[in-house]
């Protein structure tokens, strides 16, 4: 398969990159830097600049002949929300869609992909609480719900003869960065434990099983909306206990919300409410989770963070 990756350098662009070098797909990147993606992703992808997403289309040579498109381009959300960062957000995701949709309807019929796979967030259902949440639910009213709306809104009204999934994405752990790398630092010392109280639900995933799942999607006929979200999510609490076992530690000492609001400001309301999604639509067509476990996915994650720690030192 031929497949153009947008974001091919993040956390998940790189992994996705390796999973399609593996299986000897032939991968071809639209990047703002050529010479930083061919240090990050080696000499085996095909590299074509698009400078700016925001403004204009990807090159059409990019996209032609490609079976396959994975979007994903995006503003780390991670991050103190200012006036300016909370446009970035925006506009990396819905702007960089909106040129990638016009490039792609300016391809013959014959020659254009006919997969998108967008990614997306599960922020697009706003704080739920305890709610269970598969793919039917509706969207939530809040900054990054509507940003995901509008994501989503661009990517699913596509050329004829193109599929179209979005890969709404929960909270990925990861050995290379992500959520978890933020945490582990007060628990490895034993002071970590349950943030805000610990009742909201973490829908928490393996980036093993994000790269499955996208590849799966690529593979098989999941249009309109996806959950990539680990089967059981938790609350917070109980994956500040699960933590601390998997690394022998306490984890009893609780984030008091307002010191976290100190830190983030706005962006700490999405680590304070939570989703309780559920990965329905792929587990209706078939995936396989690799992790549906917290525990094993918490004690694989570590442990290849621990060999990777080691072999370059």
């Amino acid at each position: 398969m031929r497949v153009v990756v947008t974001g091919a350098t993040g956390m998940i662009g790189k992994a996705a990159v390796s999973a399609l070098l593996k299986r000897e797909d032939q991968v071809i990147a639209l990047t703002r830097d050529p010479d930083r993606a061919r240090k990050r992703l080696g000499g085996r992808v095909q590299l074509h600049a698009w400078e700016d997403p925001k403004l204009t289309p990807p090159p059409r040579a990019a996209l032609a002949d490609a079976d396959a498109v994975l979007h994903l381009l995006g503003e780390p959300i991670a991050q103190r929300w200012s006036t300016a960062i909370k446009k970035e957000i925006r506009e990396s995701r819905v702007l960089s869609t909106r040129m990638l949709l016009a490039a792609l309807r300016e391809i013959p019929a014959g020659g254009r992909p006919h997969t998108l796979v967008a990614q997306s967030a599960i922020g697009y259902y706003g704080p739920r609480d305890g709610e269970r949440l598969d793919e039917s639910a509706g969207p939530g009213t809040d900054f990054l719900a509507s940003v995901t709306s509008e994501w989503e809104a661009e990517a699913s009204d596509p050329p004829p003869g193109v599929r179209v999934t979005l890969t709404r994405t929960g909270v990925v752990l990861s050995p290379s960065g992500g959520a978890l790398a933020k945490m582990l630092p007060p628990f490895k010392l034993g002071v970590g434990g349950p943030i805000g109280g610990g009742r909201q639900y973490v829908p928490w995933v393996h980036l093993d099983d994000v790269i499955g799942s996208l590849l799966f999607c690529l593979d098989h006929e999941a249009a309109g909306a996806v959950n990539v979200t680990a089967p059981e999510p938790v609350t917070n609490a109980e994956l500040a206990r699960t933590l601390g076992r998997v690394l022998h530690r306490p984890a009893v000492l609780p984030v008091p919300a307002l010191a976290l609001k100190a830190l983030y400001g706005e962006m700490a309301t999405v680590i304070l409410s939570g989703q309780r999604a559920v990965p329905g639509r792929l587990e209706e067509l078939g995936y396989e989770f690799r992790f549906p476990e917290l525990e094993d996915a918490l004690r694989d994650v570590l442990e290849r963070g621990s060999a990777s720690s080691n072999a370059a030192s």
